[in-house]
Order: C-alpha cells, then structure tokens, then sequence
C-alpha cells in the first residue's frame, strides 16, 4: 500500500469508526425508539443519559470513546512506516485518523448526517494522544459539571482547557508537544464550540437544562 493510498484508507476506515452512531442504535435496538426525537434531541452521551438513565449514558459515552481511541491506536504501528516516506511526522497520521472519527461522529453516514457532537470522540481521540492533559481535562469536566449541573458548560470548558495545557506543553521543556498536535486540539476545540452553539445561546438565556432535568426536544 502507498503512502497516499494509505492516507485514503485511514481517512475512510477511522470515518466510518466514528459514524457509527452509538445512542442511536442503542435507542432503537433495545428500547425501540429514535433518541433524535426525545430529551435534547441529540444522539449523544448526554442525552441517552438523560432519556434511558446513566448505565446506558455511560455504555454509549465508553463506545464513543473507544472509537477516538482506537482511531488513533491503529495507526501506531503503520504511521512511522508511511510517515517516513512521506517525510511527515508519525503523529500527523493519528491525528488524521482521529479527526476523521470525530468527524464520523458529527457526521454520521449512518445516521443521515445528524451525529452527536463529538465530545466523547475527541476525548477518546486525545487520550491516545495526549493522555495526561486529557485526563486533566476529564476531571474539569467532572468538577465544572458537578458544581453547576450543566453537561454542556463542562463540555465547553474542558474543550477550551486541552488547547491551553497543550500549549503550556509545547512551550515548556519537558516533553514539548509537537506543533501538529497543538493546531489540532485547537481545531477541535472550536468544532465542539460550533457543535454547541445552540448549548451556548441556552447557557446565555439561563434556559439550559440541568442533570435530572428533560428539555423539550427540539
């Protein structure tokens, strides 16, 4: 396989990891329903939380970010091989492969292009790759949603707060992060902001639902 053919192949393979649509599948396979069209009308983490209770939330958030994470493991042996006759550096080809699955998940062909919003993905996909400042990140996501009951602002500031740490590490002496990787967490920071604008505008209004609560589906 050439070094661009397998940069095809990766694309499409971590792509179609992402979009398969975990809280959709799970709604109409075991209870028979469309979670698009309850709770948030999302098909997330959040909302199947919300509408089939936290043992399933939790089963779908695991299987979302499983598929960040092994997007980005595949390819740990085969991007060093590429890579050098590319002359790219091996963690370009995980980023690819974890951005296209994030992408999936936003994006799912599965799913007629009406995903989640990617925070369990990303997760994923950065626990592969930058495992310590994601876990820094999990557990402001854990604080800020434990403190203010809002799933979506602790979604929002931990997206913020990877970027920031992976700078402070790409200008810190040990253990600099590639260029690549901070460009990427910086990207996908904004593409979960975006995803979350309409969080956003409730959060401004004071009208976002809180755990425990069912917001009217849209």
């Amino acid at each position: 396989m050439s070094p661009w053919s397998g940069l095809v192949f990766v694309l499409l393979w971590s792509y179609l990891v992402g979009a398969v649509p975990t809280a959709l599948w799970f709604g109409r396979l075991a209870r028979g329903i469309d979670i698009r069209h309850h709770g948030s009308g999302n098909a997330g983490a959040t909302n199947a939380l919300r509408v089939f209770g936290w043992k399933a939330g939790l089963f779908v958030l695991v299987v979302d970010m499983t598929k960040g994470f092994a997007a980005c493991w595949w390819w740990w042996r085969l991007g060093p091989q590429f890579s050098a006759e590319l002359g790219w550096d091996p963690v370009v080809w995980r980023l690819f492969a974890g951005c296209a699955a994030v992408t999936g998940h936003i994006l799912s062909v599965f799913a007629g292009f009406r995903g989640g919003k990617g925070v369990g993905t990303a997760a994923g996909m950065f626990f592969a790759l930058l495992p310590l400042h994601t876990a820094l990140c999990v557990a402001l996501f854990a604080l800020v949603t434990w403190r203010f009951r809002w799933v979506s602002l602790g979604s929002l500031t931990a997206a913020a707060a990877l970027p920031t740490l992976t700078w402070l590490g790409h200008i810190s002496s040990w253990r600099p992060v590639p260029a690549p990787l901070l460009a990427v967490t910086a990207a996908v920071a904004l593409i979960i902001f975006v995803s979350h604008r309409n969080n956003l505008q409730r959060l401004w209004q004071g009208c976002e639902p809180k755990l425990g609560e069912q917001p009217t589906a849209p």
